[in-house]
């Protein structure tokens, strides 16, 4: 089982179609990927299904938050499909994303 701690750079073997970066301190990662997603699809964001039907974004939040308090535990990294597309949030603060049928 890897470590969060693993110095492997995931971005080094795998194509991504976007990425970008949030303010991992202020609280709101969940928003952040709907944001991100809605740039990848060239749609307004208050047109995409809620987050919450594929992912608690609360938990995400939290997750991120909880990571940010303890920085010492490594960077964490949480892979869900929203919109036809593999999303990656890193708690430091990076949304990783491509479409599902290249990441196949």
């Amino acid at each position: 089982m890897p470590s969060p701690n693993d110095s492997t750079d995931e971005s080094e073997s795998t194509d991504y179609s976007y990425v970008t970066t949030f303010d991992p301190t202020d609280g709101r990662p969940s928003e952040a990927v709907v944001t991100a997603v809605a740039a990848v699809l060239e749609a307004d964001p208050a047109e995409l299904p809620p987050l919450y039907d594929v992912m608690d974004p609360g938990a995400l939040n939290d997750l991120v938050e909880h990571a940010q308090r303890r920085a010492t535990d490594g960077t964490h990294l949480v892979w869900f499909t929203y919109e036809g597309l593999e999303v990656g949030v890193r708690s430091d603060g990076e949304i990783r994303i491509r479409d599902v049928t290249a990441a196949s």
